[in-house]
């Protein structure tokens, strides 16, 4: 058994980590870290765990932490794993990390966006960025995962085959995404109140959003050119899920039919990324609770653009899924082991 330790067990991110891994056949909860519920029943903070969960909450010392876990899950705000990363723990353990300390490469990039100084950016080479179709034989052989975003992950698949191939002119890339509000966190903030998001839709990190570069520097690498977008976010009134829908101008005239066998090409042999049939639009609903990522294009020849569109459950293939979906291929696991969950409806 894999001995599984998770520092922010108390978040959504976190809970959603403590509901797959205790499906999961070949992993064993033996930390359920949380600094602000330290001593308090795990059951009692999330009911839906009573008689599932029967432990108490820990602290977050990593350093006790990696001599008792193969592999740890922090699933914490920005910062907190590069304050306290040390070569010490990395030869202990393996680390997942689900907040975005070592998703971007270049240090000054994450603290423009981040707004924080990088407590330990020796390990932002070594880490690898874990979108799990795109690098997974990377995956396999590390000992540091930065879990991609939820936003990101969205964004990011709708649009990869068409930038691996160079169909689309990336500097004209618009992502417009919408998320459920369980994306903010489960922290108090007024903005996200009932009542402030209720009957409501809104944007907001209007050309700020830190997800932006994440986007960018992936699809560059992907593209093999420098890329820029436009990222709009917008919060809707529902628990759970992301739409991304993004729109490029082509590169050349292109059928439907091509473009598909290049979704294909990509996708055909993924367990988690369905592409759908021609004219079907990607739902929130159709993939609530599971770690699949729905995704279709339209063509619009009339402008010479093409709309891409993708949905996640952003808990899960947007965070703790693609986590253990990593975990995984890390420890050379059947990969959807504990991610077999057909979407929840209604």
């Amino acid at each position: 058994m894999i001995k599984v330790g998770i520092i922010g067990a108390t978040g959504y991110a976190g809970g959603e980590l403590v509901r797959l891994l205790t499906g999961h056949k070949e992993a064993e909860i033996v930390w359920y870290g949380s600094k602000s519920y330290i001593d308090k029943k795990y059951a009692d903070i999330y009911r839906n765990m009573f008689e599932v969960v029967e432990d108490s909450c820990l602290n977050d010392n990593m350093e006790e932490l990696a001599k008792k876990a193969d592999v740890i899950f922090t699933a914490t705000p920005q910062g907190f794993l590069a304050s306290v990363m040390s070569e010490e723990i990395l030869s202990e353990t393996k680390i997942i990390d689900l907040s975005a300390d070592y998703r971007l490469k270049d240090v000054s990039v994450y603290e423009k966006w981040y707004g924080i100084e990088h407590k330990s950016p020796q390990f932002l080479e070594e880490a690898v960025y874990g979108l799990c179709e795109v690098n997974r034989e990377k995956v396999k052989g590390a000992r540091l995962i930065a879990n991609p975003g939820c936003y990101t992950t969205c964004s990011i698949l709708t649009a990869y085959p068409l930038a691996k191939e160079g169909i689309i002119d990336m500097n004209t890339l618009i992502i417009d995404a919408k998320s459920g509000t369980s994306g903010a966190g489960r922290g108090a903030k007024l903005s996200n109140l009932y009542c402030e998001v209720n009957e409501n839709i809104k944007a907001y990190g209007v050309a700020t959003h830190r997800h932006t570069p994440e986007i960018e520097e992936q699809l560059s690498y992907a593209s093999g050119e420098e890329t820029v977008i436009n990222f709009t976010p917008h919060l809707v009134p529902m628990n759970r899920g992301i739409l991304a829908t993004e729109y490029a101008s082509l590169k050349k005239e292109v059928t439907y039919e091509e473009v598909k066998a290049i979704y294909d090409h990509y996708y055909k042999e993924e367990t988690f990324v369905r592409v759908l049939e021609k004219d079907v639009c990607p739902e929130t609903k159709w993939v609530e609770g599971s770690n699949y990522a729905d995704i279709n294009f339209k063509l619009d020849l009339r402008t010479n653009r093409i709309i891409m569109m993708g949905a996640i459950d952003n808990l899960v293939k947007g965070a703790a899924g693609q986590a253990v979906q990593n975990m995984n291929i890390m420890f050379g696991l059947e990969e959807s082991e504990g991610l077999k969950l057909v979407p929840m409806f209604p």
